[in-house]
């Protein structure tokens, strides 16, 4: 069957069968092989991507569900060749370790500040409980995702009077 969506900004139409998995869409026949494989469960939160601008676990989603849809993976946070604030972010405060989980922490991030652009720390790690980092203790993260947020109310502000 033919899907129609966006995915990092593009129009694509694919052809799939019915019970392809998203995330095996996204790396296998699109190549974007940001979106990890991790548990095939939706516990750990490897495969996360935004779909309409929401955080989803794309190993439990079924590719026709995506007709109509826009879709974001860790590809499309860049725009121009500048990185999104939560990518600027996990850099600076060293949210990562082997980096398998960050990709899906950074679209959990992105989707949580777009929802509210200042969240406290305990708003943040109820955030991203659903994904699973197994190298670090969680704080650089939160420190990463606190980060993107002050540099997006900087951005919003500046101008300002």
């Amino acid at each position: 069957m033919k899907v129609t969506f966006e995915i990092n900004g593009t129009a694509k139409s694919v052809d799939v069968e019915p019970r392809t998995l998203v995330v095996d869409l996204i790396r296998t026949k699109l190549g974007m092989t940001g979106t990890h494989i991790g548990c095939d469960t939706s516990n750990c939160g490897a495969c996360t991507v935004l779909l309409d601008g929401r955080p989803v676990k794309s190993c439990t989603l079924l590719a026709p569900m995506l007709e109509g849809k826009k879709v974001t993976t860790v590809e499309g946070l860049a725009k121009g060749g500048k990185l999104d604030s939560i990518q600027v972010g996990f850099h600076e405060e060293h949210g990562l370790q082997c980096g398998f989980c960050t990709p899906g922490m950074m679209l959990v991030g992105k989707a949580l500040i777009e929802a509210n652009p200042h969240p406290t720390e305990d708003e943040i790690r109820w955030g991203i409980s659903g994904n699973i980092c197994r190298c670090t203790g969680y704080m650089n993260i939160v420190k990463a995702i606190q980060h993107a947020a002050a540099a997006n109310a900087t951005e919003n502000t500046a101008g300002v009077a």
